[in-house]
């Protein structure tokens, strides 16, 4: 199919270029580009001359491909998002429709700002469920997430305040009797123009803004509101505070911006389009690698039920490529201290954040944790803190067992039943815990590890340190140093400690909080989560240490 595209958009262009510059054809569009659609335009417009691309080394660099196998992409299909959008509605009845509107803000934003143009709020429930047989410009709008037309539309005004937030950015007009902006970083060539506005309807225009991290801020920062019986407001939670979190850190002074982790330069001039591209430094890769390898796999695994476009292969790459990034670009981990004394064992462990925000960063379902086990010469267990069970919990962790109760942070543990986790709990008023956005007010635990520059004394009240680890003076931007002391007498030696940061994009108790809630789309979660219960969790980083007796 792909070939015949590009065969078609050569032979298109040959002909609009034999008839000179003033030849004019009716811009393509899909069953979708209608009415409010008009707004944008799917990416199967994009991917004829976006793909087939190849760096010199012989990497595959094609946009259309690497993109449509990643979170953004699959941002409406997400069976998680479905799950956590219907609870939310189950919740707060009387606001489904609101609900349904501000979370299609960034799951499904061109089916939001079609509907918003169409003076009608989006139905998310019905494309249906995103996925299905149907053709309509609803469903394919939604099925398409994050497109091409929605980043490169982000116009610059705002960028950066707390108007883009929450899926605020602007999108300009469409100029009367022209064609609607489309940005990309590099400076236009006119003839180019002319095939790009002729194939899609749009005309580049250059924009250094989307380089930019206050670009990626519009979605990856999120404030909610707690509502009561009546949909009366509670309160107001930083639930997602990525950008904030970079700015507060080192990072920012040095001009290491979202893009440049989450969409990485190619260090060579490499052709950005397949048909009459040429090349261009700076070219950055569309597989935006953030941390969720085990939703890529989910949507793998399930993806008929699901509608999942992407091949098989793509989305395991994508996978893979997430969990080798956890593993080499995310933390540094090392055992500081070990020493034996007298049949007590004393070990400082040091967990250290390796990116420009907190870690983990994002939707709170995320979490990470210290997993230490100590053994003697015949491999028997000493001592072990942080286990993960087959079911996904962690072993120890009083909130995977209760959900009223949850983990403190520790500065020193001495039992099998503490576990350092990295993580942030949220509240409803009262102190009650939950995993409801549109129910918490506050959060009573946030010790996730600080970037590198990150001062917890000076931050913004919206990315405060909370609990124990805010007065905890080994925890800082240089990390977290934690103090074990392990019972050993008896033991017999050499003893080896092995530790690891072990990272979940959805803990345990995230999934199991789903279980109530009877409905196909929580409950389908659940059955995944089960199914997949044991493939939770990556290791980001590991360090061992022999002590000799």
């Amino acid at each position: 199919m792909t070939r015949l595209l590009l065969a078609g958009v050569v032979l298109w262009i040959v002909a609009v270029l034999g008839a000179g510059p003033s030849a004019q054809l009716e811009p393509h569009r899909t069953p979708a580009a209608q009415s409010g659609a008009s707004l944008f335009s799917t990416s199967d417009n994009c991917v004829a001359c976006h793909n087939g691309l190849t760096a010199p080394d012989g990497e595959d660099l094609s946009i259309g491909v690497a993109w449509r196998s990643t979170m953004m992409a699959n941002s409406a299909r997400d069976p998680y998002f479905q799950a956590g959008l219907r609870r939310e509605t189950i919740d707060h009845p009387s606001l489904s429709a609101e609900i349904q509107d501000e979370c299609a803000g960034c799951h499904a934003p061109m089916l939001q700002r079609a509907a918003h143009a169409e003076g009608r709020t989006p139905d998310l429930f019905g494309q249906p469920q995103v996925h299905g047989s149907g053709q309509s410009a609803g469903r394919q709008l939604a099925a398409d997430g994050v497109s091409c037309t929605v980043c490169h539309q982000i116009s610059p005004e705002g960028l950066g305040t707390r108007a883009s937030f929450n899926g605020g950015f602007v999108l300009r007009p469409t100029p009367v009797g022209g064609a609607r902006e489309i940005f990309g970083p590099y400076k236009v060539d006119a003839a180019r123009t002319t095939i790009m506005r002729s194939v899609t309807g749009f005309a580049q225009a250059e924009a250094p803004h989307v380089r930019e991290s206050a670009l990626c801020a519009t979605c990856h920062t999120l404030y909610t509101k707690a509502r009561g019986p009546g949909g009366e407001v509670l309160g107001e939670l930083p639930e997602q505070m990525n950008f904030q979190e970079w700015q507060h850190s080192a990072f920012n002074a040095e001009q290491r911006s979202c893009q440049s982790c989450h969409m990485p330069a190619v260090r060579t001039p490499t052709r950005i389009a397949s048909v009459l591209g040429e090349e261009r430094e700076g070219f950055s890769r569309h597989a935006f690698v953030g941390g969720n390898f085990f939703v890529l796999r989910m949507l793998n695994r399930y993806r008929a039920d699901l509608g999942v476009e992407a091949l098989p292969s793509e989305l395991e790459a994508t996978a893979r490529a997430t969990v080798r990034q956890l593993e080499t670009e995310t933390a540094a981990l090392s055992i500081a201290e070990a020493c034996l004394d007298g049949g007590t064992l004393t070990l400082v462990v040091e967990a250290r954040n390796l990116t420009g925000h907190k870690l983990p960063t994002g939707y709170p379902s995320r979490r990470a944790w210290l997993h230490l086990v100590v053994r003697d010469a015949d491999g028997l267990t000493v001592f072990e803190s942080g286990a993960v069970t087959p079911d996904g919990a962690i072993t120890g962790n009083d909130n995977d067992v209760d959900p009223r109760a949850f983990e403190p942070h520790y500065d020193e543990i001495r039992g099998s039943d503490q576990v350092q986790i990295y993580e942030s709990v949220m509240a409803a008023p009262g102190g009650r815990l939950t995993t409801g956005l549109l129910s918490a007010t506050h959060y009573v635990k946030d010790n996730r590890l600080l970037p590198r520059g990150f001062d917890k004394r000076t931050a913004h009240a919206d990315i405060a340190v909370h609990g124990g680890a805010a007065a905890d003076v080994n925890f800082t931007d240089a990390g977290d140093r934690v103090r074990y002391v392990v019972a050993a007498a008896g033991a017999r030696g050499p003893l080896q400690v092995d530790a690891e940061l072990l990272y979940q994009p959805i803990g345990f108790r995230w999934a199991q909080n789903l279980r109530p809630y009877e409905a196909p789309e929580p409950q389908r979660f659940v059955r995944y989560f089960a199914a997949m219960s044991s493939a939770t969790a990556a290791t980001v980083a590991r360090a061992t240490v022999r002590i000799e007796q």
